[in-house]
């Protein structure tokens, strides 16, 4: 076979092109084998996500008796603080954009709130086509400035109580959506179009990575972070999906009061907490915008209110990231 990968210092950075909220940046190559392309979001915020779009096709003016089995590639972002190695994701292939002659992969690395702007990072991908060896190259990457919201929130003796309980009950809880969480379907690829917001309400309470401190009823605080958006609306208002996807969970927990979980991408979860009343059970399948509950104020709650969450690969992401065209789906 002809040799592959050979133009790891020839890679084409192309200028950024406006995508929703995180300007979009391409990497191309034309090669004699196969090209290769890599659309990311090049200057996202903390508490985001970077999200790579790849596409490797055969060349058609490749010798038709050899063949690239692009079904077999493997690929994994990695995303660097000079030379720490921060984080790193696998690709997955997206079998409806994919066809014999082209592969069309896509990962996400979610950013810290409590990273830096100022911080040099950098994004690296490897890969290989066959059980050959792996190629690599490097793509420039920056964090944007944001400035986060900073709260203290009191509790009464039942929210405290909540708040510090240590039960096995809710310790089990905890473990069991955090072994959800933690669990990569290489292959449920339910939506990669933009989400939408689980309720038509626009009334927000409280927002993605809140720095909170919770003043408990007996004197004592703690701090933590806000993980979701928080609506503020009527006991009994409609809950929806925030996109197609399968139900892992539905129950009512002790802290978050009935719950749903949704899965949606690999590795990717929307979490929907506080509700009145469930209307899905766990193994359904679900579309964009179905219903799936009423919104209450079960679990520690102090008011109605809607608390929407996002995870990937476990750590929390601002949900408005998923409302913009976040895996550049030629469908937006």
């Amino acid at each position: 076979m002809k040799r592959i990968g050979s133009f790891i210092c020839c890679l084409l950075m192309l200028g950024a092109a406006a995508v929703g909220r995180a300007s979009a940046k391409d990497a191309l190559f034309e090669g004699e084998d196969y090209s290769l392309s890599v659309r990311y979001n090049e200057k996202p915020c903390p508490g985001d996500a970077v999200f790579a779009r790849m596409v490797i096709s055969q060349n058609s003016r490749q010798n038709k008796k050899i063949k690239l089995n692009l079904e077999k590639t493997e690929a994994t972002l990695e995303l660097y603080q000079d030379e720490k190695l921060l984080d790193k994701s696998d690709f997955y292939i997206l079998e409806g954009d994919s066809s014999r002659s082209s592969v069309t992969m896509l990962t996400g690395i979610p950013l810290s709130s409590w990273w830096n702007s100022d911080n040099n990072y950098s994004l690296k991908v490897t890969y290989r086509l066959t059980t050959g060896r792996f190629y690599d190259f490097t793509l420039p990457f920056a964090l944007s400035y944001k400035k986060f919201v900073e709260e203290t929130i009191p509790l009464d003796t039942k929210n405290t109580e909540i708040r510090t309980d240590t039960s096995p009950k809710r310790m089990g809880q905890i473990e069991k959506l955090n072994s959800i969480l933690a669990t990569v379907n290489k292959d449920h690829i339910y939506q990669t179009k933009s989400y939408s917001a689980p309720t038509t309400a626009t009334r927000r309470t409280s927002y993605f990575a809140d720095r909170r401190i919770y003043a408990y009823s007996n004197g004592k605080s703690s701090t933590s972070l806000h993980y979701g958006i928080d609506y503020g609306v009527p006991t009994g208002s409609d809950v929806t999906s925030c996109a197609a996807g399968k139900v892992v969970l539905a129950e009512d927990r002790v802290t978050t009061g009935w719950s749903v979980v949704i899965e949606h991408l690999p590795g990717l979860y929307s979490l929907y907490y506080h509700m009145s009343e469930l209307k899905v059970k766990e193994g359904d399948t679900v579309k964009e915008g179905q219903l799936i509950g009423l919104s209450g104020a079960t679990g520690l709650a102090t008011g109605p209110h809607l608390h929407w969450e996002m995870r990937l690969n476990m750590a929390a992401v601002n949900p408005d990231f998923f409302t913009e065209n976040f895996t550049f789906a030629s469908a937006n």
